[in-house]
């Protein structure tokens, strides 16, 4: 299955759909093209009256709610969600998973934030805080959706920053997950268990493509999330979190990995539904450190002394263009983190657009040059 599912994944990657700025303008045609193969409805509207739309596909009992950009600023599941959508219209390999499963797929629950780029809502909102509340639009139409489906597993996609690690390693956390706690105790409940087991389904495929590169996000517990609640609710419930593949700032590369992540979570919820046997081997995935810089430079001479430096990447939106904003983030004897891109200066002449003797946490840095190469466009992929 894995082959396959690697083998044909260029014919069903969306190819309308790339980089990391995917707002509704973007998706609002597949959604039309859609009509024609599933079911799709507009549930509602945003904060600023952006249509939220339902698409549902497959006939089977398994009934399994997917929701990609609660964050507006982490799009790599939605692309995957229509390379999804995609194989399982075409694909004769997805005939088991629609008899077997219901697929009702929210592509974009926070359509202002996406256009805005952010991580809130229109009214400056963290969607994925107000499970409880209910005090916006976007969290009321999940609410009924969730009412009125009653699914029996969900899968809450999101993306993170470059930063985190699978473990204290200095290998980046390119996919992580999360089976959510129900209570403060964290009590391993049945359907835990089951969400538990689909992940280790996942990560054992995972294993095959970026072996440890897998890790588990912190199960602490928060009513006011969505995948807690939901898990208080008694959904089994999975986060996906999109992370950062070397030199993939687009995240194209991680956009294949969760794409067979999907695939492969469905068509073992299509063949064991709610299977729990196994869900131990969820705890063999390292939990996520934070142990990444974008770039380090190491020994670079400061006040006489020789220091590490590294260096952070904001994301903004300029004139409708993604921009990645290079800001020191540490300056320190030692850094003992690693960057994705790492420079010494006692090896290539590294110099930086600032003056090295006001060299402060937060500056932005408005170029980098390194030996006889000027670095002015960010991100480096070096």
């Amino acid at each position: 299955m894995l082959q396959n599912i690697l083998e044909n994944y260029i014919d069903y990657r969306e190819k309308s759909l790339s980089g990391r700025y995917i707002n509704y303008h973007n998706i609002s045609p597949l959604i039309n093209q859609l009509k024609k193969y599933s079911e799709v409805s507009d549930i509602g509207l945003s904060a600023n009256k952006v249509p939220i739309n339902l698409i549902k596909i497959g006939k089977g009992v398994t009934k399994v709610l997917m929701w990609s950009q609660m964050h507006g600023n982490e799009s790599t599941t939605t692309r995957a969600v229509f390379d999804l959508l995609n194989f399982l219209i075409h694909s004769e390999q997805s005939k088991m998973i629609l008899e077997n499963c219901s697929l009702y797929v929210i592509p974009m629950l926070n359509p202002d934030g996406s256009q805005l780029y952010t991580r809130v809502n229109f009214n400056k909102v963290d969607l994925n805080r107000d499970a409880q509340l209910l005090e916006q639009e976007e969290s009321k139409i999940f609410k009924s959706i969730v009412d009125k489906i009653k699914p029996d597993i969900g899968f809450n996609l999101h993306g993170q920053r470059t930063i985190f690690s699978a473990g204290l390693t200095n290998k980046s956390a390119i996919v992580s997950f999360l089976s959510p706690a129900s209570d403060s105790e964290r009590s391993i409940t049945s359907t835990r268990k089951v969400g538990m087991r689909i992940i280790a389904e996942m990560n054992s495929a995972l294993q095959q493509v970026i072996p440890n590169c897998v890790g588990r996000y912190d199960d602490g517990f928060n009513i006011n999330c969505t995948g807690d609640t939901m898990e208080d609710r008694g959904v089994a419930t999975i986060l996906f979190e999109a992370g950062h593949h070397p030199k993939d700032y687009d995240r194209e590369i991680t956009r294949k990995w969760i794409y067979l992540s999907l695939v492969t979570a469905l068509d073992f919820i299509s063949k064991s539904p709610m299977e729990k046997s196994g869900y131990d081997k969820y705890f063999d995935i390292p939990e996520n450190g934070k142990c990444f810089k974008d770039i380090i430079i190491r020994n670079l001479m400061l006040n006489n002394s020789k220091v590490d430096v590294s260096i952070q990447y904001q994301e903004k939106l300029i004139d409708g263009q993604l921009r990645f904003i290079p800001f020191i983030s540490e300056i320190s004897p030692q850094i003992t983190d690693f960057g994705h891109l790492e420079f010494n200066s006692n090896d290539i002449t590294v110099c930086l657009s600032k003056e090295i003797t006001n060299l402060q946490i937060d500056d932005k840095i408005d170029f980098l040059i390194v030996g006889d190469e000027k670095f002015s466009e960010f991100p480096i992929i070096n």
